[in-house]
């Protein structure tokens, strides 16, 4: 008998792999526009594990030509709005302000939202990259009306940050006062003349708080802070009025200064990371709440480090609840060691593609307790998971399981094997599979194991989660199978 598994029939003409992914192996390419949003809602302008920061930033380039200012401008605000996403949404306005002015007056008080984003968009049309380097008239006007429409205060905490600094900007494009208050900041701003007198009430507080450290607090940004030499009580202060977002993300910052030596400020600290009604009104991501978990000290206290998985609890509330039987399958293979965010010198994320699979597969099977998590990487890693663990614990174990190389289609074909049902796979990846490269045919490995699932499960979906800012993927998107990317 011929070998059933060389000649074996399938249910549909398989779709033939028309692209080489980063690793060498057969995939699908993904159509301009799926390819620029893959690139806006996972890439960083970092190097990841296979291409550079250069490459990518030379590939969204050449999309947003491709696919015109409309989508482009599409995508930069789903990218910011939905995607939470910093450098690629303003990489894309700098382009729009090449291809197409007015979609940039259109989409950039929606994309350049606070100051770091205005920099981030005046830093990269200065650098000649999108085939300018000066802002020309209408860049200029949309950051002098973003000037003007914003408060004193508003303006006072966009100080933070540099190359270019919120000074820089407004050397740039000379905004004119509208007020005595406005014209005495610009001049503080600027470290020029200016009536101290007329200056914001915020500025006033920082600058007498500087003068004297020995008076309370001001509510300024903690970055202002932490140049100055402050000691224990000023922190401990600091921390008693600190925001949600602003706890979590220094809690590191206040160890070191003794904060947490005080047992009240310790357990009020604990207490509104966990809150629930807190924890809604913040917003938060569950990958935001992983960083913070990933990069605390153990000088924080271990019930504090305890409140941000009570936080992950309350915020996986949207996971869904799956009707049906659910396979979530991370990737633990070499390349998902990858930082998440890409390497940058001096700021690289110590959150791992790898932790991001984890927290999702977690994240699934915490709100799904019957699903079932097949890990993989050369083949299928095994492992055993407790549903009734938290996120964080299930996320760990995964996340420390032994790495190898990348083969999408092993849990699949562990499933045909064991003539498993289920209707919804979730593939949680980079993509970037190439142990399997020689399977599938003219296809992808991944297609031709899926097209055997689907002949025993007919109504079964194919979900397969990217990561990553590469433009192919294992499983061509149709009917029963939809590729998604992201991160947050």
């Amino acid at each position: 008998m011929a070998n059933k598994t060389l000649f074996q029939t399938f249910a549909g003409e398989l779709s033939q792999a028309d692209a080489v992914n980063e690793a060498g192996a057969k995939a699908f390419a993904f159509t301009p526009k799926h390819a620029l949003a893959q690139y806006a809602v996972t890439g960083c302008l970092n190097g990841t594990f296979y291409p550079n920061a250069e490459t990518q930033l030379e590939r969204v380039l050449e999309l947003a030509s491709a696919v015109g200012p409309e989508f482009t401008a599409q995508t930069a605000v789903y990218s910011r709005e939905r995607g939470h996403m910093k450098d690629m949404p303003a990489l894309l306005c700098a382009a729009l302000s090449v291809l197409d002015a007015e979609k940039l007056k259109a989409v950039f008080p929606r994309v350049c939202d606070d100051g770091k984003m205005v920099r981030n968009f005046v830093q990269i049309v200065r650098s000649g990259a999108v085939g300018r380097k000066s802002l020309g008239s209408v860049p200029k006007k949309l950051v002098q009306r973003w000037l003007e429409s914003r408060t004193d205060e508003q303006l006072f905490r966009a100080t933070v940050g540099q190359s270019p600094s919120l000074a820089d900007v407004v050397k740039m494009v000379h905004p004119r006062p509208t007020s005595p208050t406005r014209a005495a900041f610009y001049g503080w701003l600027l470290g020029r003349e200016h009536n101290p007198d007329a200056l914001p009430e915020c500025v006033k507080g920082f600058e007498a708080f500087k003068r004297n450290p020995t008076q309370d607090v001001p509510d300024v940004p903690f970055q202002m802070l932490t140049a100055l030499s402050l000691g224990s009580a000023e922190w401990t202060a600091i921390a008693r009025r600190a925001p949600w977002q602003m706890t979590r993300m220094n809690l590191n910052t206040f160890a070191r200064h003794g904060v947490f030596n005080d047992r009240k400020v310790t357990r009020m600290v604990a207490e509104r990371l966990r809150e629930p009604t807190n924890v809604r009104k913040a917003r938060v991501f569950p990958y935001q709440l992983m960083v913070a978990h990933t990069q605390v000290d153990n000088a924080v206290p271990a019930e504090v480090r305890e409140a941000l998985q009570d936080a992950m609890e309350v915020a996986l509330e949207n996971v869904p609840v799956i009707a049906g039987r659910v396979v979530v399958c991370p990737d633990v293979s070499g390349s998902m060691q990858s930082p998440v965010t890409g390497h940058r010198t001096g700021s690289t994320t110590a959150v791992r593609c790898l932790d991001v699979a984890a927290l999702v597969a977690a994240a699934l099977l915490r709100k799904n307790r019957h699903a079932e998590v097949l890990p993989f990487s050369d083949d299928v890693v095994p492992v055993r998971l407790n549903p009734r663990d938290s996120v964080m614990t299930n996320a760990k174990l995964l996340a420390e399981l032994p790495s190898g190389g990348t083969n999408c289609s092993a849990p699949l074909r562990q499933l045909n094997q064991r003539k498993a049902s289920a209707d919804l796979v979730v593939l949680v990846s980079d993509n970037m599979s190439w142990v399997d490269g020689d399977g599938g045919g003219r296809s992808t490995a991944t297609m031709a194991e899926w097209e055997i699932f689907r002949r025993r499960n007919p109504q079964a979906r194919l979900v397969c989660l990217d990561v990553q800012p590469y433009g192919s993927t294992q499983a061509k998107e149709r009917a029963d199978i939809l590729n998604v990317g992201g991160f947050s």
